[in-house]
């Protein structure tokens, strides 16, 4: 459990059925295991992995009252009470962690044995988290790029109405006997439905914008006050619903003042107000891991890394599914190990006899490797692209807002001038 890293602590008692008394201490939660440590000594009197559990419940009999229990598989119940801020607030997020635990047994079975995983092994799952962020910022960056075009669109149509606009006013400033029809006091036909369709299209885009959606357990005023729900990531903000699919607010991206990343498991999002109290949510959640890169790349300038947060990024070891920046090193390294050991034939007894040892990488998995390199390096190129297109349509629009801004104060002059 050198990688379990602690979710959260709750003050509590736990009843030691040996001496038949309640111990004060502390219930820590960490992503793989649940362990009690005593406050006047602090030992850990219990400490089990989440996977051996097989059932948490909420009882209360003539001895305990308001408790929450722990069966394991060996069917050792343990016993938990006086749990602050509340015993509900506890069970909800110890439930979710142990549920999101069994739902991805595959992946946390391979994690406990990481032991044995080769160095091959291990590269080939921090290439493949890497072609996975890389995915995800791709998404982000076509839906972007899809709101951006709709911006073009838009100020194309505005400047199609500022047209008819000075038409009108060129024929509002001519004399009663100018010798043209009225024809230009009609809008043209096509200009509303285009707006509307295209207003449609862009709600169509916001709702269909879905980066990455995640189990939580939500926090709301008071650490007392929470549910299970989800949190899903927009492209156009954040949603956070509670476990029967029902919106309990939307944050747009403009609305949204500061994330704060407490843990790699928990954060605190908020939008400030004038004149009336603030909305903010905590979130706590075992996928958040997947969700705060994302958010970094969405609110760069709102989200903050706490103290706690940034100290345990400096300490932790690399992993999968957290530490990639050193990825390309570590492949070219090990790449070039691997072809050092590949036996060469001609080369016999002595000291090279070491050479014939297993070799770091295998040869599936060094294919494996060039694979998801050469997506990596597609995915890459098409972002490069992407991005250099949008550079040059941030430079269009503007322009184009410069255009209309001139345009639109030299029409109101001249409609002061007939009033």
């Amino acid at each position: 459990m050198s990688r379990d890293i602690c979710v959260h602590t709750w003050p509590c008692s736990y009843y030691l059925e040996l001496e038949k008394r309640w111990i004060p201490g502390k219930l820590s939660l960490t992503s793989l295991s649940l362990k009690f440590m005593t406050d006047k000594t602090g030992d850990t009197l219990v400490h089990f992995p989440l996977s051996s559990i097989i059932e948490i419940k909420k009882e209360a009999s003539r001895f305990i009252f308001r408790s929450l229990t722990v069966l394991e598989k060996d069917h050792v119940k343990h016993w938990f009470s006086a749990l602050q801020p509340g015993r509900d607030a506890v069970f909800q997020v110890i439930e979710h962690f142990w549920r999101e635990l069994l739902l991805s047994q595959p992946a946390a079975a391979m994690e406990a044995s990481s032991s044995h995983v080769t160095k091959g092994q291990e590269l080939t799952g921090l290439m493949a988290c890497s072609q996975k962020r890389l995915e995800d910022a791709a998404t982000v960056l076509h839906h972007q790029g899809e709101q951006l075009d709709s911006i073009v669109s838009g100020l194309d149509k505005i400047e199609c109405d500022l047209d008819v606009a000075d038409r009108l006013l060129t024929e509002l400033e001519s004399p009663s006997w100018w010798p043209f029809s009225s024809k230009l006091w009609k809008m043209p036909s096509d200009t509303k439905p285009s707006l509307d369709s295209s207003m449609a299209s862009s709600k169509a885009l916001g709702k269909a914008g879905i980066v990455i959606r995640v189990p939580a357990v939500i926090f709301q005023r008071t650490d007392s006050h929470v549910k299970p729900g989800r949190l899903t990531v927009l492209v156009s903000g954040l949603e956070i619903h509670d476990s029967n699919s029902s919106l309990i607010h939307r944050f747009e991206k403009e609305d949204v003042d500061d994330i704060k990343v407490h843990t790699r498991y928990e954060i605190s999002i908020r939008q400030r107000f004038t004149g009336k109290p603030d909305i903010a949510f905590r979130l706590i959640s075992a996928k958040m891991p997947e969700v705060i890169p994302i958010l970094e790349m969405q609110f760069s300038k709102k989200i903050e890394l706490l103290e706690d947060d940034l100290m345990l990024r400096s300490t932790r070891t690399a992993s999968p599914e957290e530490k990639d920046y050193s990825v390309w090193h570590a492949a070219s390294r090990l790449m070039d190990c691997a072809r050092l050991q590949e036996p060469s034939g001609s080369q016999e007894g002595g000291p090279l006899q070491l050479q014939m040892s297993e070799p770091l990488i295998s040869q599936g998995n060094t294919q494996e490797l060039r694979q998801i390199l050469g997506k990596l390096k597609g995915l890459a190129l098409d972002a490069q692209t992407e991005l250099e297109r949008q550079d040059e349509a941030l430079d269009g629009i503007a322009t184009a807002v410069d255009r209309t801004t001139i345009t639109i104060d030299k029409q109101n002059r001249r409609m002061k001038k007939l009033t």
